[in-house]
């Protein structure tokens, strides 16, 4: 039965592929007519004002639809512009200058410029001023087209940007509206998240009576700066609790796995957030990695080789991409790889620098340390993580998320490193959002369960 099953599974799948196929070569056509077309009707452009007496009637199309595109730009308070561009591209007269042989383009176009050079954004000022040297009339209105959809999509990214508090509070309020019905469909409530938030609040306890002074949670410190155990009682702060757990989705043995049709949902808070936490989760690990090859290789290099030009972006090139899309359970392999390639640049580097070659000792080193580092309890990669992990915690505050203090040997993955920071700060923030006061429920009685309802803990 479940091989027939599988078997009208992928006849089924099969139609819907040959469509996607035909979409796919159908919006393949649909470019390449519209590429003729447009070719066409600059080749025609040009053709009509190559003529004797010159051909007008494109060109009128065209500076309607740039005086309609500079319209579309202003502002409601722009009223005395609006009152200039409409007398000075004035359609009816420009007609007539047309029917007389008289019509100024290039004073049309410079007027035009210049209207664009008052109405764009800072960025296109460079390109709007290059379009000052641009002689040939066809060029040039085929530029002016380009540079004002550039300025559209200016204008609606500031719009969007504008929006963006109002879009967020309505997408916090539409999720939790929508949560709240899923919620009455699950059989196991919030049970899972429960489970999440025990075990973080266990972690955050068990750190502060292990170390009071310097709150540590299984080399992961910086979560508990964000929200310290309270000093005047056992009872950890909610937040403290809850940044814990969500570090604990960064480790490698987390798995945040998927919802399957007819299984109760893992952690359902993070139903929404979840591919993004695992792509997140995913290049912590390559970073992870990353690092401790290039510290491993460092001591074993030296200062000198490592300090030549291009030698540690070569190395970081070469182990990145050795990982690319693997997950973290197919490192070990992937490591096997990255040693070899690793000496071989090194040895490349010390042939062209002069140096003398490592001795098959000090490649058998080089390489073994490298291999290592897949191991559960490699020193070298448990340092890096823990840092990385340190680093990404400041980002859970959303007042800190600017902060380019990195710790000490990341400075080769600094700038990917930032971007990991502000995408995993960004998710927390929204799902703390969202989700913060389910959280809160959960957290009363994680933290209280012999206190009232009502007592306690009010907010984060």
């Amino acid at each position: 039965d479940s091989a027939a099953a599988g078997k009208d599974s992928g006849s089924s799948s099969l139609p819907e592929l040959s469509l996607a196929h035909a979409a796919m070569e159908q919006y393949g056509h649909s470019l390449r007519v519209k590429e003729t077309l447009h070719k066409a009707f600059w080749d025609s452009l040009k053709e009509q004002l190559s003529a004797s007496p010159p051909d007008y009637t494109h060109v009128i199309q065209l500076l309607q639809e740039i005086k309609e595109n500079i319209l579309s730009l202003l502002l409601p308070r722009h009223s005395r512009l609006r009152n200039q561009i409409e007398e000075a591209l004035d359609m009816e007269l420009i007609r007539q200058e047309a029917e007389h042989g008289a019509l100024d383009i290039p004073n049309l176009t410079m007027y035009i410029l210049g209207t664009m050079a008052m109405l764009c954004a800072p960025v296109r000022d460079e390109e709007v001023q290059r379009l000052r040297g641009v002689t040939d009339p066809v060029q040039l209105l085929r530029e002016i087209f380009r540079v004002l959809d550039l300025m559209k999509m200016d204008m609606v990214n500031f719009t969007i940007q504008s929006l963006r508090p109002h879009l967020q509070d309505h997408s916090v309020q539409y999720e939790q509206k929508k949560f709240q019905e899923l919620l009455a469909q699950l059989p196991s409530d919030l049970d899972h998240t429960t489970e999440w938030l025990h075990k973080a609040a266990a972690e955050v306890s068990a750190s502060s009576l292990s170390s009071p002074s310097h709150p540590e949670v299984h080399g992961s410190p910086a979560p508990l700066l964000l929200g310290a155990v309270s000093r005047s009682s056992a009872t950890a702060s909610p937040m403290s609790v809850l940044n814990q757990g969500y570090m604990n989705l960064l480790r490698w043995d987390t798995a945040l796995s998927m919802p399957t049709e007819g299984s109760d949902l893992s952690l359902q808070t993070l139903l929404m957030d979840q591919v993004r936490l695992q792509e997140i989760q995913l290049q912590v690990n390559q970073l992870t990695v990353i690092a401790a090859v290039l510290l491993v290789s460092s001591s074993v290099c030296g200062s000198t080789l490592f300090s030549s030009p291009g030698f540690v972006d070569r190395l970081k090139r070469v182990t990145k991409a050795l990982l690319e899309g693997l997950p973290h359970t197919r490192f070990q392999a992937a490591l096997l790889d990255i040693s070899n390639q690793v000496h071989q640049e090194v040895s490349e580097s010390l042939l062209q620098l002069g140096y003398p070659a490592f001795t098959s000792d000090k490649s058998a080193s080089l390489k073994g340390q490298i291999r290592s580092i897949a191991e559960e309890d490699n020193a070298v990669r448990s340092v890096i993580e823990q840092r990385i992990h340190s680093f990404l915690s400041l980002h859970l505050s959303p007042s800190a998320q600017n902060s380019r203090s990195l710790p000490k040997g990341l400075a080769p993955i600094q700038e990917e490193l930032l971007e990991v920071g502000h995408r995993f700060g960004s998710v927390i923030h929204h799902n703390r959002q969202v989700y913060g006061p389910y959280y809160l429920a959960i957290l009363k009685k994680v933290l209280l369960p012999e206190a009232e309802p009502e007592a306690g803990i009010d907010s984060f």
